[in-house]
């Protein structure tokens, strides 16, 4: 596959000045698609940058191939500008790749271990739910463990509040009813958790690190993964904290956020 070529001067390789998604392709076809065309125009919006035209888009797809394939996409304001000003005229640059995918089966059955980071989310609710191309924060918090049996971090913010997992969208059930943090002053707005919210499966709260305790059950999800249940959590330290046995409630939500993707439901 032809690698895409970058200039020295793109805006988005020199200050994150752009936008991603990355889609989950079944057979040539995107899914949630229109929830990442939703969320990739109103970031286009808050960073005033040209949305691409729509036959852009579909040519970024390329043919349809067979079985699963994940698809980045990445939209920079293009080159131009002084420093940190932006050109007068705009010629956003649109680039994109297409690589095979084979989903963790053994995360959906057997669930995950993922531990709390020490890096707490800065709040900038101009930022907050777009997929922009500026990710150190995600980075630092990634690179706190190399362990591979670990396979996910939560990251909460200034206050405490758990508002993330370092690449995924975070849920919890509490008495009976399932979870996602308020995304409105940081954090990624999931595709896969947008489609939950607007089907009622799922709603917005707050929740503490030290809540984490009480709840009945924790998941990590994204788009392209689908949703994991955590079956143990470790502290920032590495220590065992919480675990989770893997009943019907850690798989009732698993199975419609794999159903929305083509997933096994492992109910």
């Amino acid at each position: 596959m032809e690698v895409p070529q970058v200039p020295f001067d793109d805006r988005g390789l020199a200050y994150g000045d752009g936008l991603f998604e990355t889609v989950l392709l079944r057979d040539g076809r995107p899914l949630l698609w229109d929830y990442h065309l939703a969320r990739l125009k109103r970031g286009c919006r808050l960073l005033d940058i040209p949305y691409p035209a729509q036959v852009a888009l579909d040519a970024a797809m390329g043919g349809g191939g067979e079985g699963l394939e994940v698809l980045k996409l990445i939209v920079t304001r293009g080159s131009g500008g002084r420093g940190y000003a932006c050109p007068e005229k705009v010629v956003p640059r649109l680039l994109s790749s297409r690589a095979p995918f084979h989903p963790q089966v053994r995360h959906w059955r057997n669930g995950v271990r993922v531990r709390l980071c020490e890096l707490r989310l800065g709040h900038q609710p101009r930022l907050a739910g777009i997929k922009h191309l500026n990710r150190l924060e995600n980075v630092l918090a990634r690179n706190e463990w190399q362990a591979p049996d670990i396979v996910e971090g939560l990251v909460a913010d200034h206050s405490d509040r758990v508002i993330e997992a370092t690449s995924m969208n975070f849920f919890w059930c509490h008495k009976g009813q399932c979870f996602t943090p308020y995304l409105d002053q940081c954090g990624v707005a999931g595709t896969l958790r947008e489609a939950l919210l607007n089907a009622g499966e799922v709603t917005q709260a707050h929740l503490d690190i030290e809540e984490l305790s009480d709840v009945e059950a924790l998941w990590v999800g994204n788009s392209v993964q689908g949703m994991w249940p955590v079956a143990e959590l470790l502290d920032s330290d590495g220590a065992p904290w919480q675990r989770w046995s893997l009943g019907m409630a850690s798989r009732r939500l698993q199975a419609m956020a794999n159903r929305l993707l083509g997933y096994p439901e492992f109910c």
